[in-house]
């Protein structure tokens, strides 16, 4: 990943006031890009987020033949008549984990394709084990490298009952991908049905495929012979939005997210309730803001619609502001926690970590060694400090934190952070926080 283009001077202790605009969703968008290659027709895509993560994956396609038009801020065209090229170059080793989600897609267009091994944030092992076996049922041969992965099929993939052994968000991706074109019906049963899969079922739809979200977790796909062109506007990003809402409800402000949903957030609003923050529906979106003294809470994450894993960071810090002692459970990731060693030594925070289960049951880290639940005492005075961000969304905790903290904070790292956020320091400056960058 490239170098930090800038670094962010925070001044903490100002109630942020203001409205912004939600962006698309990171987290959609960049999967619907790659969905783009099962079409030779062209693709419209609307509010598609600049962000350096859609650059990457922007210029993945431009080296795979996708010719790729900007028509407006925040709508890209995307055409790929052809595919030129069956395998990225190994400079895109370990940068995301997108190229594993374009083997479906180069399968159906050329029969083969060599990706690199993903990479991204370093808050767990994250392994392609049921991407690689789904795509192995439905007839993909696949040779695994030391840094990348070859896979190729004598002819169409054929449809096949896929089930995940965890409802993985990436590994469902891969499989719609690859299932919407197969020959016959794929059933990906405990798929994931986050609110950016269901996006992406809808986008595939439009394009002609025929997919069916059923009870108990339960996708069918009835794999259709060609896709057509589409055009498309992607979800706005939930992950954003809740960082505003507990940087309003963490700085005792109030500010009006246009664009954000609530039934995209059910889970996480109860949660927010539960420590003091409140909302209300806006005509275009929802405002934040606290409702009263903020509170201790238990907070256990999971997949949807349980707690959102990446709700976890900026809700964390929230805690620190709210009176008796909270918990928080990690499911998902086993080394998601990484983050609070800056909090705790550099800006005064107390949170204890452990390896053991503190949620209502068991999770699939228990006895395993990992510190995935975290005891965090509050109120606690946060002080400014140096930090350094080691993940995307730890860097929007660490902003919060600055925002809440008494002096000035300097964070480096900001690469990490504007891979998924849009403008996050104009946003900021938007609703009254004192921020500014300096060089790197």
């Amino acid at each position: 990943m490239a170098a930090d283009r800038h670094l962010y001077r925070i001044t903490g202790g100002v109630p942020l006031r203001g409205t912004v605009q939600a962006s698309g969703a990171k987290n959609a968008v960049t999967k619907q890009l790659v969905a783009t290659l099962l079409t030779d027709e062209p693709c419209v895509l609307h509010g598609v987020p600049r962000i350096l993560e859609v650059d990457l994956v922007l210029g993945m396609l431009a080296e795979l033949g996708t010719e790729v038009s900007w028509l407006g801020e925040h709508t890209v065209r995307v055409h790929t008549p052809k595919v030129t090229n069956t395998s990225l170059s190994s400079s895109y080793s370990g940068v995301n984990r997108i190229p594993i989600l374009m083997m479906g897609p180069l399968l159906h267009r050329r029969g083969e394709t060599v990706v690199p091994l993903p990479g991204g944030c370093t808050i767990g092992k994250r392994p392609i084990d049921f991407h690689l076996a789904g795509l192995s049922q439905m007839g993909a041969d696949i040779v695994d490298g030391t840094r990348s992965v070859k896979v190729s099929t004598n002819g169409r993939l054929a449809g096949a009952h896929v089930h995940l052994p965890f409802p993985s968000v990436g590994a469902t991706e891969n499989l719609l991908l690859a299932a919407a074109l197969a020959k016959g019906t794929t059933v990906i049963s405990n798929a994931a049905v986050e609110p950016e899969i269901v996006d992406l079922v809808l986008m595939l739809q439009k394009m002609g495929a025929l997919i069916t979200i059923d009870t108990d977790r339960t996708i069918v796909v009835n794999g259709v012979p060609a896709l057509g062109g589409v055009e498309h506007r992607t979800v706005a990003d939930r992950i954003e939005i809740a960082s505003f809402a507990a940087a309003a409800v963490a700085t005792d402000g109030r500010i009006q997210v246009r664009g954000a949903r609530q039934d995209h957030l059910i889970t996480f609003l109860n949660a927010l309730r539960h420590i003091g923050g409140e909302f209300i529906e806006t005509e275009d979106g929802l405002e934040f803001f606290r409702g009263r003294p903020l509170t201790a809470t238990d907070i256990e994450t999971g997949v949807h619609p349980g707690f959102m894993t990446d709700w976890q960071q900026p809700i964390t810090v929230l805690l620190t502001q709210a009176a008796g002692t909270s918990v928080v459970h990690e499911t998902i990731y086993e080394d998601r926690f990484g983050y609070a060693k800056q909090l705790s030594t550099a800006m005064g925070a107390e949170i204890e970590l452990t390896t053991r289960c503190l949620g209502a049951t068991a999770c699939r880290w228990h006895n395993r060694d990992f510190q995935h639940t975290a005891k965090i005492s509050g109120p606690t005075p946060l002080k400014a400090a140096d930090l350094v961000i080691p993940d995307l969304r730890a860097g929007f905790g660490y902003v919060l934190a600055a925002l809440v903290a008494e002096g000035t904070s300097t964070i480096s790292g900001t690469r990490y952070l504007e891979r998924g956020y849009e403008e996050p320091v104009a946003k900021l400056t938007a609703v009254g926080a004192r921020i500014t960058t300096q060089p790197a």
